[in-house]
């Protein structure tokens, strides 16, 4: 079942799931914070009753229909992409796994900073809510950027961290909640996903780049 929404700042009229009920959510049009109603208080349209003129105009042409939205979808060539540059990053790192130390880093920093993006927007796509009309252009790529900047950040953080703390996986359970919080927020503030969701954004991208840096020869978290 769906409910009807109106948006009190452009008028615009949707549909939204009935799991949202009760919640709150950005406009698909102009992205205000709108409350959406519950089921016994949504906007209710009414037509008379087996009356043409009330469900046709002059012209015989319907006056209430659904009001369309565009379905944007990760086209297969943004995946494959996608795909063959993590491929790419996968080989450049074990080419990188027997240089010194001082080459090792700097390549690491180059992928990091090069790979950021595409994991964010990947995850951002393959997570985002549907029932929420997706971010696009500009918009799209400033929040990227944001939410990449803190992700990088969380990897500077840590590489100035204590040997002894990272070394130890039992000090992970403090360390772990606290740069899993502060990448979860920066997901959710960004692109406006669940805290949940917005986690496992993270856990991905930190997922990726450890499986990385491994394959490069660093100690990542006591291995």
């Amino acid at each position: 079942m769906s409910i009807i929404v109106v948006c009190l700042k452009c008028h615009q009229r949707f549909k939204v799931s009935e799991k949202f009920a009760g919640k709150k959510g950005p406009c698909p049009k102009c992205k205000a914070i709108i409350q959406i109603p519950t089921k016994d208080e949504e906007v209710k349209i009414h037509t008379p009753l087996h009356s043409e003129q009330g469900a046709k105009g002059r012209e015989g042409e319907l006056i209430l229909v659904p009001i369309p939205r565009d379905q944007t979808r990760v086209s297969w060539w943004v995946v494959g992409g996608v795909g063959m540059a993590i491929l790419g990053a996968v080989v450049v790192a074990l080419v990188f796994q027997g240089k010194d130390d001082s080459t090792r880093y700097l390549a690491a920093s180059l992928g990091l900073v090069l790979l950021t993006p595409l994991l964010v927007l990947v995850g951002y796509w393959f997570l985002r809510e549907s029932e929420l009309e997706p971010f696009k252009g500009r918009g799209l790529w400033i929040r990227a950027g944001i939410c990449t900047l803190v992700y990088i950040l969380c990897w500077l953080v840590y590489s100035q961290l204590d040997s002894e703390w990272t070394n130890e996986l039992w000090k992970w359970m403090f360390l772990g909640p606290i740069f899993g919080f502060v990448g979860a927020s920066a997901a959710v503030a960004c692109l406006e996903l669940d805290y949940a969701i917005g986690f496992f954004h993270f856990a991905f991208y930190v997922g990726v780049t450890t499986l990385l840096a491994m394959m490069m020869g660093f100690s990542v978290i006591g291995v």
